[in-house]
């Protein structure tokens, strides 16, 4: 046993030797980011990272992700990690040397680190490909921020043959203390679907309402009448969260429109809650305007399952992050988290789990760290070689282990 706790420690030794390159790598992806599912240039800087190295590569024609497989000296299960790549329609507003070049796009979601961290743990793992039983399969996926990236990857086949045993993927964490991982089994992230409503009345002039039908105030009530739909018919136990972001009507003071649109976010951990809540909007929204005489069209545009990660998975990630860092470093969840991740797509296919990794700056308290996608958000680089070796130990043992 000691000396499989020190063949796992060798791990960080080894991401702390390949930091420069990581850290090289993640900085040239954060000043050059990619939107959706077409991230050429992010893709080439990872092949040219890893060119020469005993990998071969799969592409599909849906999207530039790739998959690169390693194949162990001896044969063996098969174990997928996985990074993503694209990066979020917004402005950065930080004062990094290498902060994005690319008006209104920034990496504000730690995906630049997450494809370093998998590219170094590749070319890690590729170094002790002789010790290897079985097959280690590196997802490089783009269009994770609503894109569904993964989904056309696996409608690609590009995780048939071999298929996966088990899946992990790492998700940094800005505002979480530097160094630990986290993650629960079960519902750890919700399930993320779109809310279009548009409320249909008659317009006329605003000094006159009697003489129209107004959508605006309808509007507004059915924004309210979706808050208490949730508090009263919902599960407290078995959270939905609705939030109407965006509210837009009329084209000026003395008009009444004709119509009035809701746009918002529905997220819920149960499949079973999904279906209650989109019957349950649908309801509240058509009845609510039929009520002012109004017509409410109501679309519910269906985004990311819920992310459901494996109990046995879960224990191969805790054992080889306590092998590696001690115990401490390990923190099992309470509860979910509210945001949604399409590594759901390839949890619904395999057990697995995703871990998320604090990466607080340096310096700062880490409740108040700018969150993921904030236009100032900024990390610990040191965090990153923890990432590559958490990678490598979690394929290692589980290759020799499975979930035992």
């Amino acid at each position: 046993m000691n000396d499989m706790v020190t063949e796992v420690r060798g791990w960080f030794e080894a991401a702390q030797a390949m930091q420069p390159e990581t850290i090289a790598l993640r900085r040239a992806i954060h000043a050059e980011p990619e939107l959706g599912l077409q991230t050429p240039k992010t893709i080439a800087k990872v092949r040219a990272a890893l060119a020469g190295l005993p990998l071969e590569w799969k592409t599909g024609s849906s999207t530039t992700g790739a998959v690169a497989v390693l194949r162990g000296a001896k044969p063996g299960r098969t174990v997928l990690l996985r990074g993503d790549m694209d990066a979020l329609p917004m402005p950065e507003d930080t004062s990094l040397p290498f902060k994005s070049k690319v008006e209104n796009t920034m990496h504000a979601c730690g995906h630049d680190t997450h494809t370093a961290m998998l590219a170094s743990a590749a070319r890690a793992l590729c170094a002790r490909r002789d010790s290897l039983a079985g097959t280690v399969l590196f997802m490089f996926q783009p269009g994770e921020e609503g894109f569904h990236g993964a989904r056309f990857m696996l409608n690609d086949g590009l995780l048939d043959n071999p298929a996966p045993d088990a899946a992990f993927a790492l998700h940094i964490m800005p505002n979480a203390p530097a160094g630990t991982f986290y993650a629960k089994a079960g519902p750890m992230l919700a399930s993320a679907d779109k809310l279009i409503v548009r409320v249909i009345g008659k317009g006329g002039h605003a000094s006159m309402p009697h003489h129209a039908i107004d959508p605006v105030p309808v509007a507004c009530e059915i924004v309210t009448a979706l808050q208490t739909f949730v508090t009263r018919r919902i599960d407290i136990f078995d959270p939905v969260v609705i939030t109407v972001a965006k509210i837009d009507g009329g084209s000026t003071n003395n008009v009444i429109p004709e119509a009035a649109n809701l746009l918002g976010t529905i997220r819920t951990l149960s499949e079973e809650t999904r279906n209650a809540a989109h019957a349950g909007i649908k309801r509240v929204a058509e009845n609510v305007a039929r009520a002012h005489e109004c017509e409410a069209e109501v679309e519910i545009v269906p985004g990311f399952p819920v992310t459901v990660c494996d109990e046995r998975a879960l224990g191969v990630a805790e054992r080889a992050v306590g092998s590696l860092f001690g115990a401490d470093a390990w923190t099992t969840m309470a509860s979910p988290i509210m945001g949604a991740e399409d590594f759901s797509y390839v949890l619904q296919k395999m057990p697995g789990v995703m871990v998320m990794l604090g990466v607080c700056p340096e310096g700062q308290m880490w409740k108040s760290a700018c969150p993921c996608h904030s236009n100032k958000m900024v990390l610990n680089e040191a965090m990153l070689a923890r990432g590559v070796a958490a990678h490598c130990a979690i394929a290692e043992q589980f290759l020799a282990r499975g979930f035992g």
